[in-house]
C-alpha cells in the first residue's frame, strides 16, 4: 500500500529553487511537496494540479503538488535531486492557472541543465 508523507526539508528546497531561479510566477504557497513509499511506479516523481471543476467548485487558488517517489528519487545524488525539482517545476506554466506544461519545447533536459547551471547549490541545502 502507497504511504505519503510531508517533507518539510524537501519542500524547502523546492521553495529555495523557484526563488533562485526567480521563478515568479509560481505562488509558492500553492506548491506542496509529498513522499510516496511503496510505490510501483516507474517514474522519479510527478506533479499534480487540482482540476480547474474543482476548484471552482470549493472556490480555490491554483494548487500544485509535487510527489517525489522515495525508492527512486532518494537514491540520487544531489545534483541529480535538483534536476528532477526543475524538471517538475518546469512543467508549472508561467501562467499558474492550474494546468500542466508537456515533456517538449519548454520541459526536456536541456533546459533543466541550463536552469541547473544558473542555480546557487549552498543556498539551497
Amino acid at each position: 500500500m502507497i504511504r505519503y508523507e510531508k517533507d518539510e526539508y524537501l519542500e524547502k528546497i523546492v521553495k529555495c529553487i523557484i526563488d533562485s531561479l526567480e521563478m515568479n510566477y509560481i505562488e509558492k504557497s500553492n506548491v506542496y511537496v509529498v513522499k510516496s513509499h511503496n510505490s510501483k511506479t516507474k517514474a522519479i516523481a510527478r506533479i499534480y494540479s487540482v482540476p480547474s471543476a474543482i476548484r471552482f467548485a470549493l472556490g480555490m487558488e491554483p494548487i500544485y503538488v509535487i510527489e517525489f517517489i522515495s525508492e527512486k528519487f532518494d537514491r540520487l545524488s544531489f545534483e541529480d535531486k535538483i534536476k528532477v525539482i526543475i524538471h517538475e517545476l518546469l512543467h508549472i506554466p508561467s501562467s499558474f492557472t492550474g494546468g500542466l506544461r508537456p515533456h517538449g519545447k519548454i520541459v526536456n533536459n536541456r533546459a533543466v541543465n541550463n536552469l541547473f547551471k544558473k542555480i546557487d547549490l549552498k543556498k539551497c541545502t
